[in-house]
Formats: structure tokens, C-alpha cells, sequence
């Protein structure tokens, strides 16, 4: 009898039109440094949903690789740069190349409504 392991990878191949508007954002340039390009984001309990592409923290053990899902940090502010959303974190900034089909731009509006004036983040710590 052979002993078998069944592994699922979480991952997504980029879309030719994912690489398309990372490609324009990249030659877009913005303000600040950008700490990675994200596809089919939605926003979920101030967090930002996505596929991460060009991640700066990226290692050699996989970690933040291309095509990875990613849930960023809470979402401090949610921006408009040129013809790119931002999403910024205590110490990243997310470029949101496309959104989730069906729910990334609702999810966005309700963002930017909810979130107007206050600040309750996620506790470090939960009791």
C-alpha cells in the first residue's frame, strides 16, 4: 500500500487581462512606493482580498509569490491614484489592478461608505 499526501495549492494563474492592467499601473507610477500589484479583490472586514502579483517581500521560500491568494492587513484608506484604487495598510500599499468579478467594486463602495470617520480595526489580541 502506498502512502499518498493530497495538496491543494491556493493559487491562480493571472488572466491576460490581469497582466494587461498590472502592466498599466506599472507604468503609471504613483506617489509612494507600491508594495504589490493585487487581482479580483474584494474587501472583507477591512481586509483586502486577492491574487498578489510583484509582491516586494516576496521570499525564497514562497511566501507572497506571484499568483498567491493574499489577505492584506486592515485597510486604513482606499484612494484613487490616475486610474488606479490604492489600498493602504499600517506598512503597505496594495495597487488594485482588477477586481472580483460579480462583487470587487460593490465591495469597495461599501468600504469607503462604512468606513468614513471611524477607526475600529481588528484587535491584535482576541479574548
Amino acid at each position: 500500500m502506498l502512502n499518498t499526501l493530497d495538496v491543494d495549492f491556493h493559487g491562480k494563474r493571472h488572466t491576460d487581462f490581469d497582466l494587461a492592467r498590472i502592466l498599466k499601473a506599472k507604468a503609471q507610477g504613483f506617489e509612494k512606493p507600491i508594495t504589490a500589484y493585487l487581482c479580483g479583490v474584494s474587501i472583507k472586514a477591512r481586509a483586502g482580498l486577492g491574487v498578489v502579483f510583484g509582491h516586494n517581500r516576496k521570499d525564497q521560500y514562497g511566501r507572497f509569490g506571484d499568483g498567491h491568494l493574499i489577505r492584506t492587513s486592515d485597510v486604513i484608506k482606499a484612494e484613487r491614484e490616475g486610474r488606479f484604487w490604492v489600498l493602504t495598510t499600517e506598512n503597505s500599499r496594495y495597487v488594485i489592478a482588477t477586481f472580483q468579478h460579480g462583487n470587487g467594486r460593490a465591495s469597495l463602495r461599501d468600504f469607503l461608505r462604512i468606513s468614513q470617520g471611524q477607526n475600529h480595526f481588528t484587535p491584535r489580541v482576541l479574548q
